[in-house]
């Protein structure tokens, strides 16, 4: 899908950020992308005819000075990004997902998943999770675990509910993109490895998140987060040195129209540099990686109001554009 322009009357916070883009029946192409809502294609501009986003963010160090240029220069054969289709902003190695990273989304979730047998009242139940919460933070233990590349689909592209997901639901977070290799990096060190960030729409299907034939098991990630397209992603990676704060952000979704999300990333458990610095204590991050930060309260499980066929969903963050998605059904 394009870019309308209602879209891109106020696309991004500073002076420009970076997309992948394609002009009809052409191949994907990494851009650089300024608040007049046009385009200038890296490949040309950087003289690598071969370049990727991905590799753009392998040289981050360098390139940036470079983009700043650019940027300012007004050179350069720009086009109407209403002349392209905007495309995820770039195709990970590796996806990292933060889980219960917000505290009135768990304590929400904690209330909405009432074990069996257990009829306690609410308040008590709430009160419970907000002690692990307190728990958690005082503990400094991250949840973090692994999604699929292959789950990403564009900014504006439909999202195929798979027939066999009963409860598809929706979970629009700050994603964190690294433009540097991180391998047990300190809090201290960690956005240093942070190019910019991005949106990310992590879905999840609610019925099988936790494994019914085997409970011991716990959590089934695969199946309930990785289908095909559960993962909308952009539309704009923003240089993290147009964010002035990460940990003070607008997260909002809307449904049909309707607010459903509306919460500051303040209200993060860990923020950024906590959760890329817990990744790089047993994984190795690589330029282009995505770290999610996880979802904050308002989610369908809070208003029991599920994603259907024809739901369209608009997701933003302060400072980082809009996305707009609309739900298909798949046919059994």
């Amino acid at each position: 899908m394009s870019v309308k322009p209602e879209q891109a009357s106020a696309l991004f916070a500073g002076p420009f950020a970076l997309a992948t883009l394609s002009a009809p029946e052409g191949p994907a192409f990494p851009a650089l992308v300024t608040p007049d809502a046009r385009a200038l294609d890296l490949r040309l501009a950087l003289g690598d005819e071969r370049l990727t986003m991905r590799g753009l963010l392998e040289e981050w160090t360098t390139a940036l000075p470079r983009l700043r240029a650019l940027a300012g220069g007004g050179g350069g054969d720009r086009r109407p990004l209403s002349d392209h289709r905007v495309h995820a902003p770039v195709e990970p190695r590796q996806v990292f997902q933060s889980g219960a990273n917000y505290r009135q989304h768990v304590i929400d979730l904690h209330v909405a998943h009432r074990a069996p047998g257990d009829d306690r009242p609410e308040g008590e139940r709430r009160a419970e999770a907000a002690e692990i919460m307190d728990r958690r933070a005082a503990e400094d233990l991250p949840y973090v675990f692994i999604g699929l590349p292959s789950a990403i689909t564009g900014p504006y592209d439909d999202v195929v509910l798979p027939a066999w997901a009963e409860q598809p639901d929706w979970e629009l977070e700050l994603a964190v993109v690294i433009g540097r290799p991180a391998y047990r990096v300190s809090v201290a060190e960690a956005l240093e490895c942070v190019a910019g960030y991005t949106i990310a729409n992590d879905l999840t299907d609610r019925a099988t998140v936790f494994r019914r034939d085997m409970p011991q098991i716990g959590t089934d990630w695969l199946r309930s987060k990785n289908a095909p397209g559960f993962t909308p992603l952009g539309p704009w990676i923003v240089p993290a040195e147009s964010i002035t704060d990460p940990g003070d952000l607008r997260v909002t979704l809307k449904l049909n129209g309707e607010t459903m999300q509306d919460e500051s990333t303040k209200d993060m458990i860990f923020g950024v540099a906590r959760m890329v610095a817990h990744a790089s204590q047993t994984a190795r991050l690589f330029p282009g990686d995505l770290v999610l930060t996880g979802s904050p309260a308002g989610n369908g499980m809070h208003w029991g109001r599920l994603l259907r066929d024809g739901d369209v969903m608009e997701g933003s963050v302060t400072g980082l554009g809009v996305q707009r998605t609309r739900c298909v059904r798949e046919t059994a």
